[in-house]
């Protein structure tokens, strides 16, 4: 298959030059990535899945290729439901599959509760739950305790209670990211800081700042849900165990939880085949 790899852009709802970039034909795909604050680039073709649909790699506003707005209260994740819904008018989508990863997937829950009518997949990949109500640091010790005789794990720790309280420096992203993967090794080790910059900043602190989520309200507006959704989770990640993905699955009435063995909080880097055949089997 010959796949089609293009950058371009489009003015959102308050004139702010968004990128988004084109991998793959098929059936479209919006995806949104996490970090906050991180660019496409760390998605890659998300394990081969370009190889059968068109994703649509959307850069966050003040990330990647796309520019700083005018106005920093928009990097807020709310804000942002915008952002989403501007690029699927541009493309003249009128129903979409979404797909988002770790701390897109608030964003993405968040377009789920105010757009359902747009939607006719979601898949939340090693998603951030808060806005479902799911304590995020439940059962995350359970998962560290496998870690605690490599060498590297006091510095990550210490850099990763560091950005639990407040301290989103690059530095303690880099140091941290051993705890996040399923196998630490060079692999591992250059992706782990792909999509960051210190331009990035502005957009991963204000992701949350002054963000405040009516859980119940969601949980209402998603009860009613009336399409497909994947929870896709890997054994070996800290940030979403697969017992708070099931707890999450409970809040949609469609729901499908998928645990890749193995894998941790980038499934996709793990195990490509296995988790593209998976999201692949999903999104038909």
């Amino acid at each position: 298959m010959v796949r089609v790899d293009l950058t371009q852009s489009f003015a959102s709802f308050d004139g702010t030059r968004l990128a988004y970039r084109v991998l793959g034909e098929g059936a479209p795909v919006m995806c949104l990535p996490g970090g906050p604050g991180r660019s496409v680039d760390y998605l890659g073709d998300l394990g081969g899945l370009a190889d059968s649909n068109q994703l649509i790699l959307l850069d966050p506003r003040g990330v990647g290729a796309s520019k700083d707005p005018a106005d920093p209260t928009t990097f807020r994740a709310d804000r942002l439901v915008a952002d989403v819904e501007s690029l699927r008018a541009h493309l003249k989508l009128d129903r979409f599959r979404l797909l988002a990863h770790s701390a897109g997937a608030v964003l993405a829950t968040l377009y789920a509760a105010r757009f359902p009518e747009r939607l006719s997949r979601l898949a939340l990949i090693t998603p951030s739950l808060s806005p479902l109500g799911v304590d995020a640091d439940r059962d995350s010790e359970a998962v560290f305790a496998r870690l605690t005789n490599e060498e590297w794990y006091p510095s990550a720790m210490k850099a990763w209670s560091a950005i639990k309280h407040g301290d989103f420096s690059l530095d303690n992203f880099r140091i941290s990211r051993p705890l996040f993967y399923g196998h630490w090794n060079a692999q591992a080790e250059a992706h782990g800081s792909l999509g960051m910059a210190d331009r990035h900043m502005a957009a991963r602190r204000g992701y949350f700042s002054d963000l405040d989520i009516d859980v119940d309200a969601i949980r209402r507006s998603l009860a009613g849900l009336d399409l497909p959704v994947l929870l896709y989770v890997g054994d070996l990640d800290p940030l979403v165990t697969p017992a708070m993905a099931t707890e999450a699955a409970t809040r949609f009435e469609n729901a499908t939880v998928v645990v890749q063995a193995g894998a941790g909080h980038y499934p996709w880097l793990d195990n490509p085949t296995a988790f593209a055949d998976a999201v692949r089997a999903f999104l038909l």
